[in-house]
């Protein structure tokens, strides 16, 4: 990307003075399901973008403006940093939302049932990798009093059978933001339950079912919106 100056970047918005005019985030998971919505709605809110996910395609910036793909995994250590690197070129970073995350075994085992080491993987992608991008990403979310969005499940607060690993998972998601939100009273920390979307990791919780009667991710978008134009105090939100 050019440098920053007084020369307009196309598709950045940069002002005069290096400062661009665009707000910029990072959406982990945008490949797809609520991630690749929430990207969309932002780009044509006028954000520039910058999406990841493990089968992101390159071809995604043609299909929405303003969006710059970063294909990878978010466990990555070397990932992250590469995100949070392409995020700063455009000047700025002034939100990033974890919604990267995954079910595991499915069907959905009991607790008493459930292997341990996938466990371990519920947790390192949904609840270390997005904290991990967090502590990364905070000093310059902290320069233009940005905001972490966290997104959460309605499983994280209710003890519906099968759901044991991915809703503790969600439930320490929840926690983890609750802290944030407390240790960074300049910020906006908002943990986010969409409701039952009509996603692949839905279909995934119920394998052989009918899950059309969901909405699509695109209905949850304008709620997004308005939480980001209100900047209410951080806490719990369900869209």
């Amino acid at each position: 990307m050019s440098e920053h100056g007084s020369t307009e970047r196309s598709g950045t918005g940069n002002s005069v003075r290096g400062e661009p005019a665009a707000r910029t985030a990072i959406v982990t998971g945008g490949s797809r399901g609520l991630g690749r919505a929430l990207a969309e709605a932002l780009a044509g809110d006028g954000w520039i973008v910058v999406v990841d996910g493990r089968t992101l395609r390159s071809g995604i910036a043609a299909e929405i403006p303003g969006v710059v793909p970063v294909p990878g995994d978010v466990t990555d250590s070397w990932h992250r940093g590469l995100l949070l690197e392409t995020a700063l070129e455009t000047g700025r970073l002034d939100l990033l939302v974890n919604n990267a995350g995954i079910l595991g075994p499915s069907p959905q085992p009991a607790l008493a049932d459930y292997p341990p080491e996938a466990l371990r993987s519920v947790f390192e992608v949904n609840v270390v990798a997005p904290l991990a991008l967090t502590q990364l990403a905070l000093p310059a979310l902290r320069d233009h009093g940005g905001a972490v969005v966290n997104i959460s499940s309605d499983a994280a607060v209710g003890a519906y059978p099968g759901w044991g690993g991915y809703g503790a998972a969600k439930a320490a998601v929840e926690q983890l933001s609750n802290v944030l939100a407390a240790e960074e009273p300049k910020l906006r920390v908002w943990w986010v339950d969409p409701g039952d979307l009509r996603t692949q990791m839905h279909a995934e919780a119920f394998p052989g079912e009918d899950i059309s009667d969901r909405p699509l991710p695109s209905s949850v978008t304008p709620a997004f919106l308005s939480l980001l134009e209100r900047r209410p105090e951080s806490g719990r939100v369900r869209l």
